[in-house]
């Protein structure tokens, strides 16, 4: 797993055979990056789920100015871990340890809103749906932000929500959505 954009190209990204992690392949993230490519520089973005850091980490190598890292798997902390301080991102990066439940509330409790939201969570548990009515009840999204869910299958209802789904991608077994405030 690489970098494939941004000032970071090429560097290797450590995670691929994390317990219980998918990661996202690069073409669905090359593609998905350039779909989002004018709306990442100097972006504060969410990386939910964040595994190995690689969305997250993409978006720093793109412009980002600050990403946080939401996780609960100790193994996956310790690789993002490893994974900005070999990159020497540090500075843009902050990591939040913990359920994304507790973490979406602490975004909320803190008004901390974001221009782009990655959502990969495990595909068995879709609980997609859940997080798009949180982001949207809560506000966590700027004005022109954007929401990218990755999913196994299209569950995903519509749902009565701020929010617009206003592109859809398929890639094999792989679906990415793309939402933006109404």
């Amino acid at each position: 797993m690489r970098v494939i954009s941004g000032f970071l190209k090429g560097r290797k990204i450590d995670g691929m055979n994390i317990h219980g992690t998918r990661p996202t392949m690069d073409r669905v993230k090359e593609s998905v990056f350039a779909s989002i490519q004018g709306k990442i520089d100097n972006s504060v973005c969410l990386d939910l789920f964040a595994g190995s850091g690689s969305l997250g980490i993409e978006a720093i190598s793109n412009g980002a100015r600050k990403v946080y890292f939401v996780d609960n798997n100790i193994e996956c902390i310790k690789i993002i871990n490893k994974n900005i301080f070999d990159f020497g991102i540090e500075r843009k990066c902050a990591l939040v340890i913990d359920d994304y439940n507790n973490a979406l509330k602490f975004f909320k409790d803190k008004n901390i809103k974001f221009d782009l939201i990655f959502v990969d969570p495990p595909y068995k548990q879709h609980i997609v749906n859940d997080i798009l009515k949180y982001i949207s009840a809560n506000d966590l999204l700027n004005d022109g932000g954007i929401v990218i869910c990755e999913i196994d299958q299209l569950y995903l209802t519509d749902l009565e929500i701020n929010l617009e789904k206003y592109k859809e991608k398929k890639y094999g077994s792989t679906y990415v959505c793309f939402y933006r405030k109404k």
